[in-house]
């Protein structure tokens, strides 16, 4: 059966979800499709009554169904159920999600929605896997560490990987006894509400999931600032980040998980296996068209390797089948709009302007849409805005080393350090160079996640703070209280 579809066809819900209800409201902002650039909806926006609305719902949900103190076992299999349910949706559920989004609707099918299954039912099953810790004290008292959930997080997702981001979020804090506020991104708000849905089928309490449209402005700033949210959660660019931080300090203290920004190195030495890295480079900077805040988007390589690489990533990267997002022979897809088409653009040719020279692309593609050419840069500096900012598109940067010191040179970036990639056949060389890269996550002879869950992710530098997937974004929605008695 095709996954192809007609997006004129699909009936999307404009509101939000809160206390278990779909709530209609009035759109604001105009949501387009970046496959041909027509508008579909209008995202309603979320002000501070209807914020506090679902922070109090999320509340009032936590103390009816004692989702935080139950036998956690009892939270594994809702999660394990809300998992299955997902799986079973994926027809509905991707084209919410292609419509208004990047990813292409046979990617979000047979990737995105299995490994975001994947990601809760990880985290439904450490649900009762973690348990507090006896101290060691006198004998005449008694110690330990008790682990309990926050209450109401409040989540704030991207728009690039939508389904991704809302599991990244929404399971392990569920799995951790709370409840969740979530705003998705303005340009792609529908397949969040969907997630909710299910999770009420699935019989996780009504109101602990709670969807929230609208702008950063307004529904961002009021939900990072609602003095009843206990802790935030929030992946996207470090402008973002920055602020939010600045509104949380401004309105009230609390913790908070940031996946930021990222300019991230792929380190290619000389005994490099040529084929396998080219792949694995040109596979990483195609993924939803460069748009990912792990884009290994600065290519350092050996100085006798240089040529043979940069050749081969040219023929990879010409080998893409772009198309809209709701047909399932497209294998590439849009810019998210066309205002991020331009700032594209606009730092290609800044680049080109101060020494760049573009072996291929350089140019949004000749079709409707916001469409960009994959695009390979070399004659780069330090000083590039190719090499320095972070361009969220298919654009690669070629630089050259002549010594292992200058590799690690290189790849030092001021202001991120959220992946890095090395490719060499020398153990030795990749376990030195992982130790002194300043990366939260390093990949050797690869390229991207796998679907092992148990690894974290997160950044140094201005990359964020804390960590998403794996235990610690687990913990990072249990707070910690010392007790001790004497008996």
């Amino acid at each position: 059966m095709s996954y192809s579809f007609d997006p004129d066809l699909i009936e999307l819900p404009i509101g939000h979800h809160i206390g278990g209800d779909f709530v209609p409201a009035q759109g604001e902002v105009p949501i387009y499709r970046p496959s041909d650039n027509v508008i579909v909806a209008d995202c309603p926006v979320a002000d501070v009554d209807l914020i506090d609305r679902a922070v109090q719902a999320a509340k009032t949900a936590l103390r009816q169904s004692e989702w935080g103190g139950c036998q956690p076992r009892d939270r594994t299999r809702a999660l394990q159920r809300w998992a299955d349910l997902i799986e079973a949706d994926a027809k509905v559920l991707g084209q919410f999600e292609s419509v208004p989004s990047t990813r292409p609707i046979a990617q979000i099918k047979n990737g995105d929605i299995a490994v975001t299954a994947e990601q809760i039912r990880f985290f439904a099953e450490m649900a009762d896997k973690e348990g507090s810790l006896l101290a060691p004290t006198r004998d005449d008292q008694m110690g330990w560490v008790a682990s309990e959930p926050y209450g109401v997080v409040g989540a704030i997702i991207p728009w690039n990987f939508p389904i991704s981001m809302a599991g990244w979020k929404l399971a392990p804090a569920l799995a951790a006894g709370n409840a969740v506020v979530l705003k998705p991104s303005e340009m792609t708000p529908f397949s969040a509400l969907r997630m909710a849905e299910l999770a009420v089928k699935a019989g996780i309490p009504e109101g602990l999931i709670n969807i929230v449209q609208g702008n950063g402005e307004i529904t961002g700033n009021a939900l990072t600032g609602h003095p009843e949210v206990a802790k935030l959660s929030f992946t996207g660019s470090t402008a973002a980040g920055k602020a939010i931080m600045g509104n949380i300090a401004r309105t009230g203290m609390k913790p908070m998980t940031l996946e930021l920004g990222g300019k991230s190195p792929q380190v290619v030495f000389a005994d490099a296996d040529l084929k396998m890295t080219a792949q694995a480079i040109a596979t990483s900077i195609l993924a939803n068209s460069g748009q990912a805040c792990v884009a290994g988007s600065r290519v350092i390589v050996a100085v006798e390797l240089a040529e043979a690489l940069t050749a081969q990533l040219q023929v990879l990267l010409a080998g893409i089948n772009p198309g809209p997002t709701w047909d399932e022979a497209t294998t590439f897809g849009p810019i998210i709009s066309e205002k991020q088409l331009k700032r594209v653009d606009g730092l290609v040719q800044e680049s080109i302007a101060v020494g760049a020279t573009a072996l291929c692309g350089g140019n949004r593609l000749d079709r409707t849409g916001c469409f960009y050419m994959p695009t390979i840069l070399t004659d780069v500096s330090d000083k590039s805005p190719a090499v320095t900012e972070e361009i969220f598109g298919p654009v690669l940067t070629i630089q050259t080393f002549s010594s292992e010191e200058e590799a690690l040179q290189l790849a030092d970036h001021a202001t991120y350090g959220l992946a890095a990639g090395i490719f060499t056949r020398d153990l030795s060389r990749a376990l030195r160079v992982v130790n002194k890269l300043e990366a939260g996550t390093v990949w050797v002879n690869r390229y991207g996640r796998s679907r092992d869950h148990i690894l974290p992710t997160g950044g140094y530098k201005s990359s964020g703070i804390g960590k998403d997937l794996g235990r610690e974004a687990y913990h990072a929605n249990r707070r910690s209280k010392s007790v001790l008695i004497d008996i």
